[in-house]
């Protein structure tokens, strides 16, 4: 305990997180819960443990900074309460219905329109300098991208818990919430945990369309979609290339399904409801966006984080899955990109669109003048797949 600053006393503790929720609400945050810095004492083994699996992927820095991510106290050692706030950004229409519109991309809720961490960090501070004011004491913001195991405080602070497909679901806003955390010196009283609510349901485990749940509650990002097409760059693997289907950024099959859902609302915070414009847009109109026309559509959105090369490489992914075959001429015109994995992925699509004999044609030409062995490839692998079939 820090003893420049003496507990509040308890009748004082009580109106302070009182005010602290009333003026987060009023921000716009939809559920506010309090911890304790010292509430998730396993998170470190399962962390050690998932990390050990591999499942991070090519997400060194979950690794790197394993040692503060394991308790609020290791990142900032004066820390005493924790406070988790959650805005909803339920999606208003169904987003297993889109992935049947194959000649149209589909982007994950979240990302529809503007970047969640712009909009919360924002939101976050004006709570956080409110509680500094009333309480004199310190704090810190978060929202995603520090060391901070969000959805373990957040399930022991009682905004929800952790289903099975390690995304915190919540009784009154189903799975479709954004986490933000501030830590402070503040003591606070502190909300009861909130318990597991699944049971026997494995929906968003059954539903996932590359078995990227090795087990209930476990993540392996290396099969997972979402991570695929926004943190994975190069090409994408063979194997999951198909089921991928007309997603071209993120996933939210296993958020979908999840029959907590039937109480979930939609977002209520503007910069969260989907841009007409990102919700279903043409393969065709997305994949002949250049560099200059990515960044105008996408500016301010978690979108143009991927950045061009790997979003047009996902676009491709799609095209190749849609059967539409006017979009081979679409796939066609991209052979000539400078980037090798866009030209790669654009030989994987029209290898799904067009007959035998125009892919021969295509291929003959092409590696007659393809300098990348990694595209080339690409062409080979289609021809023997080809000729295999």
């Amino acid at each position: 305990m820090d003893a420049r600053s003496p507990p509040l006393p308890a009748s004082a503790a009580l109106r302070l997180k009182r005010d602290l929720v009333e003026r987060a609400l009023a921000e716009g945050f939809d559920v506010v819960r309090i911890t304790g810095p010292d509430s998730i004492p396993q998170a470190r083994k399962r962390l050690d443990r998932w990390l050990a699996a591999g499942h991070h992927a090519s997400m060194e820095w979950m690794a790197e900074t394993a040692d503060r991510r394991a308790s609020p106290r290791a990142l900032w050692a004066q820390v005493r309460s924790v406070v988790m706030l959650a805005m909803n950004y339920g999606p208003a229409d169904d987003p297993m219905e889109l992935l049947t519109r194959r000649s149209h991309g589909v982007i994950s809720a979240y990302a529809r329109n503007r970047d969640y961490h712009d909009i919360i960090k924002g939101k976050l501070k004006q709570v956080a300098g409110f509680l500094a004011s009333r309480a004199g004491e310190d704090v810190k913001v978060f929202v995603d991208t520090a060391p901070v195991m969000e959805k373990p405080l957040a399930q022991a602070a009682g905004l929800g818990w952790a289903g099975k497909h390690s995304v915190i679901v919540s009784r009154d806003f189903g799975g479709w919430l954004l986490l933000g955390v501030i830590y402070t010196t503040a003591d606070l009283p502190p909300d009861a945990p909130e318990r597991d609510h699944c049971g026997n349901c494995r929906r968003c485990l059954d539903i996932c369309p590359t078995d990227a749940f090795p087990s209930p509650y476990q993540l392996d990002a290396r099969r997972c979609i979402a991570y695929l097409t926004i943190e994975h760059k190069g090409p994408i693997a063979r194997d999951f290339r198909a089921a991928i289907g007309n997603r071209v950024f993120g996933c939210d099959d296993c958020l979908a399904v999840c029959p907590w859902n039937k109480f979930a609302t939609t977002a209520r915070e503007a910069k969260l409801i989907a841009r007409e414009d990102n919700t279903a847009p043409p393969l065709a109109e997305l994949a002949r966006l250049t560099d200059a026309a990515f960044r105008e559509r996408f500016a301010g959105s978690p979108v143009k984080r991927t950045g061009r090369e790997s979003f047009i490489r996902n676009v491709l992914i799609a095209i190749g899955n849609s059967g539409d075959g006017d979009l081979a001429a679409v796939a066609a015109e991209l052979l000539g990109d400078p980037s090798p994995v866009i030209r790669g992925a654009a030989v994987w699509a029209l290898a799904q669109l067009v007959d035998d004999e125009a892919f021969a044609a295509m291929a003959s030409n092409c590696l007659a003048t393809e300098n990348d062995t990694g595209v080339a490839g690409e062409w080979r692998d289609a021809l023997a797949e080809r000729t295999a079939a």
